[in-house]
């Protein structure tokens, strides 16, 4: 059975967010990291990984992103505090 993420990426403490979908976490945040990817995580150096969660469900995932990237930043730095109060960095495995 394959996972999928939703995760939010940030350049900082109450920086810059992203919001993305992925079937393979370590490789997207890797690629997030070194610039890899053009577009709006490079332009802003958006690089930490401060939040993720996973399911087997494609759908469930989709649907989760959407939601997450319609919300207010403020909400979405709610999510993150719960879990990671300290804005650290959870791709410990780079």
């Amino acid at each position: 059975m394959k996972d999928y993420y939703v995760y939010i990426m940030a350049s900082k403490r109450n920086g810059t967010l992203y919001v993305g979908f992925t079937s393979n976490l370590e490789k997207r945040v890797y690629e997030h990291k070194e610039g890899l990817l053009p577009g709006f995580t490079k332009e802003h150096g958006v690089k930490h990984l401060v939040y993720y969660e996973s399911t087997s469900d494609v759908q469930v995932a989709l649907k989760r992103e959407k939601q997450l990237k319609g919300w207010r930043r403020g909400k979405k730095i709610t999510l993150i505090e719960t879990s990671n109060p300290k804005w650290a960095d959870l791709a410990t495995w780079l």
